[in-house]
């Protein structure tokens, strides 16, 4: 049920995020541009998204192994779908916290330092 859920939300957070960029939100370039910023700022502690950038390494490292939990050799269409959920899930992931990145980022930019 907690696997559904997470699926639902992942799904979610993609179609907002790119009916978002549809009507005037962040470009995907503007995103991915966005991304070593996030990264940068994470390592220095300026902002959380250190747990959320990892699970998406995680995500995309399952993705990208030849080491996989359910092998596509043998159990082809199965195999393959967990992939396809890992990389909705990724998308979705990636251009949410890209969304709430640009947010906060946004939002230092007003803060003024004497």
């Amino acid at each position: 049920m907690a696997k559904t859920l997470k699926r639902t939300a992942a799904f979610t957070a993609l179609a907002k995020s790119l009916v978002a960029g549809a009507r005037g939100g962040p470009s995907l370039s503007t995103r991915i541009a966005a991304i070593p910023r996030m990264m940068k700022a994470t390592t220095r502690g300026q902002y959380d998204g250190g747990m959320r950038l990892a699970m998406m390494a995680a995500a995309t490292a399952y993705v990208l192994s030849p080491i996989d939990v359910i092998p596509e050799a043998f159990l082809l269409v199965v195999g393959l779908a967990d992939d396809a959920v890992m990389v909705a899930w990724l998308a979705g992931s990636v251009l949410a916290e890209t969304e709430r990145f640009l947010e906060w980022e946004r939002g230092q930019d007003r803060i003024v330092v004497p």
